[in-house]
């Protein structure tokens, strides 16, 4: 896999008048630099003066700089085929991209931030800033606030990352039109409109039967992790997907209990739940109870329902459900085909992990 490493100076100002001042992309092929691209770059439009001050680029140093249409074509055979890597990520590739648009190019690539991977692989630290995580990982920094040399810095950090951390398919952001260009078809929830949040992911075909369900710590990560991936099995499941949709959930117990519950009653064809025959029905919990766990948004609660050592269902209730009684907490669940995997995948949960609150049904009795 290669990635283009980028770092950019602008023109500092309005963010829709922002304009590139200087450019540097390092191609990387996980191993080496194998290409590199440094340029000054005439923005038309004057610097702002504390962008001058802290970059020391001035508005006559860039009168003989090319313009960017004239630099473009390199810059897009450099990038071309890679994932996009720059720190703070977000701003250079929307930078780059409002650049290209004003060309009348829709420039779209995947791409990864060095903050967000930092902030994961070296947590803890005072700052995350490129400076201060050079000056703590010893990472030599020559040039600051100049393309060229953060961008050799950030080449130097993300090796780093690569050592800790080899498969990074996790963190990349694949913009939509990417997504629908690889996959040739419209994809109604794209990677762009999904957040990075907890939940549940839907995937349908043509004829909208669900072919898969996934539960997830980040929805958005999750999606661009399974159209990242090259073995048959996803190249088919990406061949087959035609709408993506989305539930955003803030607990986890509840999220395995809906992804077991639409796997069993769907049967997704990427994503089947397979019972296996060495679950043996026994009694798994030690008395009737609902699960009290967050549920959708603050202020809703999620609520799995036990009795008589079976699971009944689930249901969301706002922060009045308690005065509710067993019967109308009963009335709203959604049922569940009690199964000895989905006692096990419960009781597993509450081995491992706390929930907000477990309440005996003799309390409504």
């Amino acid at each position: 896999m290669d990635y283009a490493i980028i770092d950019l100076e602008t023109t500092g100002g309005k963010s829709d008048e922002e304009a590139i001042t200087e450019i540097a992309v390092y191609r990387f092929d996980g191993n080496e630099i194998t290409d590199r691209f440094v340029s000054l770059v005439n923005p038309e439009r004057p610097i702002h003066w504390y962008v001058q001050k802290l970059t020391g680029i001035n508005n006559k140093m860039l009168r003989r700089a090319p313009k960017f249409y004239e630099i473009a074509k390199p810059i897009l055979d450099i990038i071309n085929g890679t994932i996009i890597v720059a720190h703070n990520a977000k701003f250079d590739y929307g930078i780059l991209k409002k650049e290209f648009s004003r060309l009348g190019y829709n420039f779209e690539s995947p791409y990864l931030c060095t903050v967000q991977l930092s902030k994961v692989l070296f947590p803890r630290l005072d700052s995350y800033s490129l400076g201060k995580l050079c000056q703590t990982l010893h990472i030599p920094l020559t040039n600051r606030h100049r393309a060229d040399g953060d961008a050799l810095a950030t080449v130097q950090l993300f090796k780093l990352i690569l050592n800790k951390k080899r498969n990074l398919s996790e963190y990349i952001i694949h913009p939509s039109h990417w997504l629908a260009k690889k996959n040739s078809k419209e994809i109604i929830k794209t990677i762009d409109e999904i957040p990075s949040k907890k939940g549940i992911l839907y995937l349908y075909d043509k004829n909208q039967k669900m072919i898969g369900v996934y539960a997830s710590r980040n929805l958005k990560r999750k999606l661009g992790n399974i159209f990242l991936k090259k073995n048959p099995k996803s190249l088919e499941l990406q061949s087959k997907i035609n709408n993506v949709e989305y539930e955003i959930l803030q607990g986890n117990l509840i999220s395995k209990v809906i992804t077991w519950h639409y796997r069993y009653t769907q049967n997704p064809i990427f994503t089947p739940c397979t019972p296996k025959n060495s679950f043996q029905q026994k009694n798994v919990f030690d008395s009737d109870m609902l699960l009290i766990d967050k549920g959708h948004l603050t202020g809703e609660k999620s609520i799995i329902y036990i009795e008589d050592n079976q699971v009944k269902g689930f249901g969301f209730y706002n922060l009045e459900w308690q005065k509710s009684n067993l019967e109308t907490i009963k009335n709203r669940l959604t049922k569940v085909e009690n199964h000895p995997s989905l006692q096990n995948l419960i009781q597993n949960h509450l081995n491992k992990h706390k929930i907000e609150q477990i309440i005996r049904l003799e309390k409504f009795k």
